[in-house]
C-alpha cells in the first residue's frame, strides 16, 4: 500500500512559459513522467500517483494551457512543442533513464519523445492510443465537436457537472469531481469557466503542421511497451492494439474493462493494477 501523500506544485519556465508539475517525492528513485491528454491535468494521475511514489519518484505535468501552466499566446499546442517542453524538463531536472506514462495525445508525445531518446526511455505505457487506422475513428470527430460547441460559460457548478458528466459517463464521482475541480473556475461574475485554454486548442487543430505517422515509431521501439485500451473506447480500436503487438514484440497490450478512452477516470483499478504489473518487470 502506497504512503498516502500529496504531490508537491513545482513551476518551471520551459519554452518562454510557465510550466506546472506535480512532484510526488522519492527522489533518488527511478522516475516516472505522466503525460495528460488533450484536455486533461497533472492531478488526473493522482491517484496511480499514489500507488507507485514509494517506489518511483512520479512527476505529472500539466501541458501548456491547463491546470497551473500557462497559456500559449501563439496557440501553438502541437506534437513539436510538447517534445521541446518535455526535453528542456528532463534537462532542468537531470534525468537520465525513466518511465514515461501517457493518456491519448500524451501518449502520442511520450512515444514521440521515446521514438528521439531511446536511450533515456526504459519503459513506455500508452493509454487508448496509437497510430491512426484505415478507418476513420469516431470518438476523434466526438471529441472534435465536443470542443467546438463547448459554452464559454456556465451559469453553475450544476450546469458545468452535467454536461462533463454527458461526455464522461463512466466516470467514478471522484474522478469527476477532480475534473471539475480542475478544468473549471469562477469568473468575477459569478458564471463558470474553462480553466484551459480551449479556444487556443480549436486555433491550433484548425491548422494542423501535418499529421505524423506513428507506425514507424511503434516498430522501432526498443524498450518494454504496454498499450492500455478502453474496452469501449470509440477512439482507439481493438485491432489497432492487436497491430501495434504484432508490430514489435517489445508490445503488449490490454483491454481495460468498463472503460472507454478515458481509462484513469473510468476504471482506475484496473489501470493501477495492470501498470503496476507492468513495470515490476522493467529493470
Amino acid at each position: 500500500m502506497a504512503t498516502q501523500v500529496t504531490g508537491i506544485d513545482k513551476f518551471v519556465s520551459v519554452n518562454g512559459l510557465r510550466l506546472h508539475y506535480l512532484d510526488w517525492g522519492n527522489r533518488g528513485s527511478r522516475p516516472i513522467i505522466m503525460l495528460h491528454g488533450l484536455r486533461g491535468f497533472a492531478h488526473e494521475w493522482d491517484g496511480i500517483s499514489r500507488e507507485l511514489c514509494d517506489r518511483y519518484h512520479v512527476l505529472a505535468l500539466d501541458q501548456w494551457g491547463r491546470g497551473d501552466s500557462a497559456w500559449d499566446p501563439e496557440a501553438n499546442y502541437n506534437t513539436d512543442a510538447y517534445i521541446s517542453d518535455l526535453e528542456q524538463l528532463i534537462e532542468h531536472l537531470n534525468l537520465d533513464k525513466f518511465i514515461l506514462i501517457g493518456h491519448s495525445m500524451g501518449g502520442g508525445n511520450a512515444l514521440n519523445y521515446t521514438s528521439k531518446h531511446p536511450a533515456k526511455v526504459v519503459g513506455l505505457v500508452m493509454e487508448d492510443v496509437g497510430p491512426r487506422s484505415s478507418k476513420p475513428s469516431p470518438g476523434r470527430e466526438r471529441i472534435a465537436q465536443e470542443m467546438v460547441s463547448a459554452p464559454d460559460e456556465f451559469a453553475s457548478w450544476a450546469e458545468a457537472e452535467a454536461i462533463t458528466r454527458r461526455e464522461r459517463p463512466l466516470a467514478t464521482p471522484e474522478a469527476l469531481k477532480v475534473r471539475l475541480e480542475n478544468t473549471l473556475k469562477r469568473l468575477p461574475n459569478g458564471k463558470i469557466t474553462w480553466k484551459y485554454d480551449i479556444r487556443g486548442f480549436q486555433k491550433a487543430r484548425a491548422n494542423p503542421s501535418g499529421q505524423i505517422d506513428l507506425w514507424p515509431l511503434v516498430r522501432n521501439l526498443q524498450c518494454p511497451t504496454l498499450v492500455l485500451r478502453g474496452a469501449v473506447s470509440d477512439v482507439f480500436s481493438r485491432e489497432t492494439a492487436q497491430e501495434m503487438a504484432r508490430a514489435n514484440p517489445k508490445v503488449q497490450w490490454i483491454e481495460v474493462p468498463n472503460a472507454d478512452h478515458y481509462l484513469n477516470d473510468d476504471n482506475p483499478e484496473v489501470v493501477k493494477r495492470e501498470v503496476s504489473r507492468f513495470l515490476e518487470r522493467i529493470k
